[in-house]
């Protein structure tokens, strides 16, 4: 994966990157910043053709939702972006400054992930295309968002966003072994190669029109091990993969998760009041068995989502075999 990074780093600077043709237009972000699934995910809309800015987060910033931070000036750093994408001293805002990253690709944000959605929308998209692109993707992840946690989920909430202002979205979500410090998993290459099989069923369908029906984003959730995995129309539903409360003692009540969340982000789980989270063990009942968090285990789990609260005035809710339709073929 890094070799095609450095090669497409050097071709740049020789102005040897063929020209996109029909290719599109895509931002895109995340809530985790700087990660594999990105990396990986970036090389392979670029080796299909695709235009794509990157614009994450300087930090992880899971489980912030939509906030904005609106009219609060973001500072230059004081602590290096996650894996290096930028240092201290460097702007809040702006092109990734790690080796090896083609710094006109990728840039951050020390702010949410709205936020670094805009940053991608707002600046650096409108730089280079001067207009919306044509796809928003949002992830993929490390860690699936299926249940009510979309609702505070700042991968979902940015494809919401995107959503809301027009523009065809999707959210992506992976397995939480796709975390990678050397921005090298095998598992978020083939995150990355499914993905891009999506994008091209979903361009074949379109031609020259928008790439999902007005009116309607997608969230897609990979299963821990993607390869092989089938697509699978889900239903959002009521049944939760995890179990979401508030505690008085959060060290006293960790769960093996929240200890291994708080492992990988260097830090103590103090003994203070806090949300608890950990994986839900309850079997779902029988009209829960299409939720996608219980397809996800074993499939692809792809749930229609409509943007923001209300869908749009003027357009014909879609039929399952019309929404079917919008899955790549199934491996035979």
């Amino acid at each position: 994966m890094r070799h095609f990074l450095t090669a497409l780093v050097a071709a740049s600077a020789l102005g040897l990157v063929p020209a996109a043709g029909s290719a599109r237009n895509i931002v895109l972000t995340n809530d985790d910043g700087l990660t594999s699934n990105v990396v990986a995910l970036y090389e392979a809309l670029k080796a299909a053709g695709h235009d794509v800015v990157v614009s994450v987060p300087c930090t992880n910033q899971s489980g912030q939702g939509a906030a904005l931070g609106i009219a609060r000036p973001i500072a230059p750093l004081k602590n290096a972006c996650l894996n290096d994408a930028a240092q201290p001293g460097d702007p809040g805002a702006g092109p990734m400054t790690r080796a090896g990253l083609p710094a006109v690709d990728f840039h951050y944000v020390d702010g949410t992930p709205v936020a670094a959605l805009l940053h991608g929308l707002d600046v650096v998209g409108k730089a280079r295309w001067d207009k919306a692109p044509d796809l928003v993707l949002s992830g993929p992840n490390e860690g699936q968002n299926v249940g009510a946690i979309i609702l505070s989920s700042g991968t979902v909430s940015a494809a919401q966003f995107a959503a809301v202002s027009g523009i065809p979205a999707i959210a992506l979500s992976a397995g939480a072994g796709t975390e990678s410090a050397n921005l090298d998993n095998p598992l978020s290459d083939e995150v990355a190669r499914l993905t891009v099989d999506l994008v091209v069923h979903l361009e074949a369908r379109a031609g020259e029109g928008l790439m999902l029906p007005a009116g309607l984003a997608l969230n897609v959730n990979f299963p821990d091990q993607p390869a092989g995995a089938r697509w699978q129309l889900a239903e959002i539903g009521t049944y939760n993969a995890y179990k979401v409360g508030f505690t008085t003692d959060m060290a006293a009540t960790a769960s093996p998760m929240m200890q291994m969340m708080a492992k990988s982000r260097g830090m103590e789980i103090p003994a203070l009041p806090g949300v608890s989270f950990d994986f839900n063990t309850d079997t779902p009942a029988p009209e829960q068995m299409n939720d996608e968090s219980v397809i996800y285990r074993k499939a692809i789990a792809v749930s229609p989502m409509q943007p923001g609260y209300a869908y749009p005035a003027g357009h014909a809710v879609l039929t399952r075999d019309e929404l079917t339709a919008l899955l790549p073929a199934q491996a035979q």
